[in-house]
């Protein structure tokens, strides 16, 4: 087997970088593999849940970047990795990994992903979803609100106070660092096989 490509997808907040990063996997079907570095966020379980509140989880230092790094590096060896899970409605890791095997193409997204200049270093093709603030911050409402047991009021209150600063610092200027910027509103279908067309790799033998 070749050694596996790695494609990052990042954005703000609400951007649809899962919803691309999923479509992307999806029309791939068995020669990719996926990993969201929300994945590795640090395990806060020595906390108390009103502490774990207070962590600002937009900030790089939040992630276990060591540990995601070196997943990439692996992966890249061709040799599989044991994925934390992380439970998002308490701010901890939960029991058990999900095992990633190397394939053609591993997809991996989040809002920090190019953040860091070792995994943009990583990375054979980065892509940035350029979204409106105030499109992504109804997203993120409707999604912490139906999934994650948040109010409407304080997923509000967060985007203004913590969210769109640390995407400011952290996350909006890292579109310079992007092979390939789409800018809202594109057609996720179009968007995905045109990416596909460009740079997915011959298939392996």
């Amino acid at each position: 087997m070749t050694q596996p490509a790695i494609w990052g997808v990042c954005g703000g907040s609400g951007s649809g970088k899962t919803t691309l990063a999923r479509s992307l996997y999806e029309r791939l079907g068995d020669r990719a593999g996926f990993v969201a570095i929300d994945s590795y966020y640090k395990d806060l379980g020595h906390l108390s849940l009103a502490e774990r509140n207070e962590v600002n989880f937009d900030h790089p230092d939040s992630l276990d970047l060591d540990l995601f790094v070196e997943h990439l590096d692996v992966l890249r060896r061709g040799e599989s990795v044991e994925v934390p899970r992380y439970d998002f409605s308490v701010h901890s890791r939960s029991e058990g990994t999900d095992l990633l095997s190397p394939v053609d193409v591993i997809i991996t997204e989040g809002i920090l992903l190019l953040a860091d200049e070792r995994i943009r270093d990583r990375l054979d093709v980065a892509i940035f979803l350029d979204v409106d603030a105030t499109l992504r911050l109804e997203r993120r409402v409707a999604r912490d609100v139906a999934e994650r047991g948040r109010t409407e009021e304080g997923v509000r209150q967060v985007f203004a106070s913590v969210v769109q600063p640390m995407e400011e610092l952290f996350v909006l200027p890292m579109s310079e660092h992007a092979d390939v910027v789409l800018e809202h509103p594109f057609d996720l279908d179009d968007a995905t096989s045109r990416l596909l067309t460009a740079h997915a790799p011959a298939e392996s033998e």
